[in-house]
């Protein structure tokens, strides 16, 4: 699969991989190369990949939403981190993209539903359509 991982600012990731695992606002999930294509509001947390020759690598990820078409991934987040030190990820998970007030927080997952409702039911209408 394609993984691409982007903020507003810049391209963060754009690999390939076997293997992705996201937290999502229903909890954790994993995505392989054979799955249906599927969308996701993310929570702040460590995105996961596996690459091609069996290595874990990890981002911290803010707020954000992952999209799998066919045989892409792509992860918008509000801030994302890459690294090598698990640990210190998770520090700046805890410490840095968890800092925004309830408000904050419920107004973005309820766009973020609001953004996958729309996305999934567009993907709905145009797999209706398709002969």
């Amino acid at each position: 699969m394609n993984l691409t991982l982007n903020t507003p600012n810049e391209i963060v990731l754009n690999l390939t991989v076997n293997k992705v695992v996201a937290e999502g606002t229903h909890g954790s999930f994993c995505l392989l190369p054979r799955h249906v294509d599927f969308l996701a509001a993310l929570v702040p947390g460590l995105l996961s990949w596996i690459d091609e020759t069996g290595k874990e690598s990890f981002a911290a990820v803010g707020n954000g939403i992952l999209v799998k078409r066919a045989n892409d991934v792509y992860v918008s987040a509000e801030a994302a981190s890459h690294g090598t030190e698990l640990e210190e990820l998770r520090r700046l998970v805890r410490e840095e993209f968890s800092q925004m007030d309830e408000q904050q927080r419920a107004a973005h997952t309820a766009v973020a539903r609001l953004e996958a409702d729309f996305l999934r039911r567009t993907m709905a209408l145009t797999e209706d359509h398709v002969v």
